[in-house]
């Protein structure tokens, strides 16, 4: 047979294990791993990945995109945030469908963002949001669940914007359980946060050099537990974004030990910065919530990402400049908060994961494509095998580059990396099939991305064994030589 694209000499790595393979796409989709004892099959297009690391494509399940939030408007559209992430190794992205403001309802937000995805580069998944619980709201949901959104945001603190009240939240994750749905949560206590604040203000100090101040540690882990609470009484499963203290993940852990469905994600940020950058020249491009941790508290969460405690590694993205962040850099409350990052999680990752902490680059591809793809219902996503999507990477394990924001794709002039060394970058990717960076020179696939509807939440620690990964059991040259023939 002749293939569409041949990727030959591949160190394959997936989440369970690696080997060697020629990498066969037809039709945007695998269709051969073949022993590279073999001769070299015809291809259209042939690309030798002698010395370097074939990985799933990312699967970046947190960004915000084109989105207004209070008084500021994130500065990315699909196109550009897309084309950042295919630049980073990501090639599948998930968004949020967060009302604007109180008279958007939550599925008006949602088809919002499915009319703005036109112009995606990559594949997108989207979740929803509910900010305020009305007689209408199960039927937005049953809505949401027909287009494949499985999945709503809610938020514990942001009051007068986003934050939904704790009716709300038992409310939406008993229909989370109705419609095989799963919550996502921003964990942190707002009344906390808001006193905090307030302490904080009437002191002066409510400039951006003092966010750690305004939201502490403990509000986030008071929030977990309380959420976990409600989680354990509805049924309902709870995926916990940007998870920074290691108290937090632990009350994970000791969920799911009581028999739970829970999950955990960290962000780059979080595993490589700490809040000692609120003392720097440019504090500002560090504004996020939850703020940067003390450093303890970072080596605590990559030692609790290395045994499993922590799932996933997603961006948060979430595209301002720094003249927004410059604005009112002397009040958080009034500075726009989130950091870019879609086009830097690959290497930020993999540089806090493999090269820092010394992971296996088994557990940075899980953390990055295969749990991501799994919990949120992409089967196609994450792997690479046979019958999934062709959305694959290549890395040098010994290429480093210094970060220039400026430089980036991501429709800002700042990354929070500024000046870090990274290793990890994308050498190579492909998106459905088809090569859009190599050796640094990016083709513009032009707006081919699919919005990808998402299948009913299936807790993966309970699901059957995928058939097309069960070969991995047998040995490597048979396994090969049996997908060949």
């Amino acid at each position: 047979m002749t293939f569409d694209l041949l990727i030959t000499d591949a160190t394959v790595v997936n989440a369970d294990g690696r080997t060697r393979a020629h990498v066969g796409v037809t039709d945007g989709v695998i269709t051969a791993l073949l022993s590279p004892t073999r001769s070299v099959p015809v291809a259209t297009r042939t690309v030798d990945a002698s010395g370097r690391l074939l990985i799933p494509g990312g699967v970046d399940g947190h960004c915000h995109v084109d989105q207004v939030t209070g008084a500021y408007a994130s500065l990315d559209t699909y196109e550009i945030a897309t084309t950042g992430a295919l630049h980073g190794g990501t090639t599948t992205i998930i968004d949020f469908g967060i009302p604007a403001d109180a008279a958007e309802r939550p599925i008006d937000a949602l088809h919002r963002k499915l009319e703005l995805t036109a112009s995606a580069r990559c594949d997108v998944g989207l979740h929803g949001s509910v900010v305020r619980w009305d007689e209408t709201v199960p039927t937005q949901l049953e809505a949401m669940a027909e287009l494949g959104v499985r999945s709503v945001k809610l938020y514990t603190t942001n009051r007068g914007t986003t934050m939904a009240d704790d009716d709300t939240i038992l409310q939406v994750m008993k229909e989370m359980v109705r419609l095989g749905g799963l919550a996502y949560v921003h964990a942190e206590h707002d009344a906390i946060v808001v006193d905090r604040t307030a302490a904080c203000a009437a002191a002066d100090n409510v400039g951006i050099a003092d966010l750690h101040r305004t939201r502490p540690a403990l509000s986030e882990d008071a929030s977990v537990r309380e959420i976990l609470a409600v989680a354990e009484y509805t049924g309902a499963p709870v995926y916990f974004v940007h998870q920074t203290t290691p108290a937090a993940v632990d009350a994970v852990e000791e969920a799911r030990a009581r028999g739970q469905v829970v999950f955990s994600e960290t962000c780059p940020h979080y595993l490589l910065l700490d809040e000692s950058v609120y003392v720097g020249p440019a504090p500002e491009k560090y504004a996020c919530c939850p703020p940067m941790r003390p450093a303890s508290a970072v080596d605590g969460l990559l030692a609790r990402l290395g045994r499993g405690a922590v799932d996933v590694v997603s961006s948060d993205h979430s595209c301002y400049d720094l003249s927004q962040k410059r604005e009112h850099r002397h009040d958080v409350r009034r500075m726009p908060h989130g950091l870019p990052g879609v086009e830097t999680r690959m290497p930020a990752a993999y540089t806090a994961m493999v090269t820092r902490a010394g992971l296996p680059v088994e557990r940075f591809v899980e953390a990055f494509a295969t749990a991501p793809a799994r919990i949120n219902g992409l089967p196609t996503k994450g792997v690479v095998d046979v019958g999934y999507d062709a959305d694959l990477v290549l890395l040098d394990p010994g290429e480093t580059r210094v970060v220039d924001g400026a430089r980036l794709h991501q429709g800002t002039d700042f990354s929070p990396f500024d000046g870090t060394e990274l290793h990890g970058w994308p050498s190579t990717v492909v998106v459905g099939g088809t090569v859009v960076l190599d050796d640094g020179r990016f083709r513009d696939p032009g707006p081919v991305g699919r919005y990808r509807p998402r299948t009913a939440f299936r807790d993966p620690a309970r699901s059957s064994a995928d058939p097309a990964r069960a070969a991995t059991a047998a040995p490597v040259d048979a396994t090969l030589e049996a997908v060949a023939r």
